[in-house]
């Protein structure tokens, strides 16, 4: 191997470029590529090889992959699969497949067929017979994870639930089914719903339940803040820039958490908030109902979501 005039750590990267070159590179296969989620650098010398030796590339945007591919001088062909077209590009990857091709799905950032794009695709070239090889990288839930301390060695687990309805009603309802899990549970949101949505976290969570909001993961203005849900609207108005860029959110677990279920109230509680519930509103009738039983509000207004049509 050729190394006059590299220092050692380009040598190494040389080196370990070769060794992933010599790996295993089946044909008619489909590649699953983790691509960064802001940072160029954060592509995997593997996933450089993947992307560099498939016949084609089928990317969510196009034009976003062509940007990453550019930077990194891959000229492989990319082709369309985005969610308005996935199902013929299924069918268009299978056919490739069918004639030997190694052919890679990428999504915009991040591991495809997650929470972008690509499921179908994937269960499509199982479905047909043919390999599927995952190749790991960035993901903005573990990096937002990594950076909240929110998950325990000792009883680990977490769960994501992905991207907040954008509708009002549907978005609290949405979060009292995940407010009690007895994990931290992460979650995408935009910057434009971002304030409706921490103010409804804190209504439905409480002030003193803890929220990490990471910001622009990875980028250039990358921020990450854990503080209590009572605290985050201040921290985020001290800022203009601070609602800017894409969000994750990692609610983190209760201290004591339990299923917030029917059965959690008693058959007295559970009478007066549905005689409450014929005559007043939701937020009223959580209020009313835990100065008249002592039970937490946001328990009772979760459970009174729970039961709008």
């Amino acid at each position: 191997m050729e190394t006059d005039g590299l220092d050692e750590g380009a040598v190494t990267w040389k080196r370990l470029a070769l060794q992933v070159a010599e790996q295993a590179w089946p044909a008619a296969c489909l590649y699953v590529v983790a691509t960064p989620i802001g940072n160029l650098g954060d592509l995997s010398l593997r996933a450089w090889e993947a992307l560099r030796r498939c016949d084609a590339i089928a990317a969510e945007d196009t034009r976003t992959s062509r940007t990453l591919l550019d930077a990194w001088g891959i000229a492989t062909p990319l082709l369309a699969a985005h969610r308005h077209n996935e199902q013929q590009a299924a069918d268009a990857i299978v056919q490739r497949l069918a004639q030997g091709q190694r052919i890679a799905l990428v999504s915009d950032a991040g591991a495809p067929a997650v929470s972008d794009p690509g499921a179908r695709i994937v269960r499509q070239v199982r479905a047909a017979g043919y390999r599927v090889m995952p190749l790991p990288g960035p993901s903005a839930v573990i990096t937002a994870l990594m950076a909240s301390g929110a998950t325990r060695d000792d009883e680990p687990g977490f769960a994501f639930a992905g991207f907040l309805p954008s509708k009002a009603q549907a978005r609290r309802k949405w979060l009292a089914r995940w407010l009690d899990w007895p994990v931290p549970v992460v979650m995408f949101e935009t910057p434009h719903r971002l304030q409706a949505a921490l103010a409804d976290l804190c209504e439905l969570a409480g002030e003193h339940r803890v929220l990490t909001v990471a910001r622009e993961l990875s980028k250039r203005f990358e921020e990450i803040s854990t503080q209590p849900l009572g605290r985050v609207l201040d921290w985020l108005a001290q800022d203009p820039h601070r609602g800017q860029g894409e969000f994750v959110l990692v609610l983190h677990a209760p201290e004591q958490a339990a299923e917030m279920r029917e059965e959690d109230l008693s058959a007295d509680q559970e009478r007066l908030m549905r005689a409450l519930l014929a005559e007043l509103s939701v937020r009223d009738a959580a209020r009313i109902g835990a100065a008249a039983t002592g039970a937490p509000r946001d328990r009772l207004y979760a459970w009174a979501l729970r039961q709008s049509p």
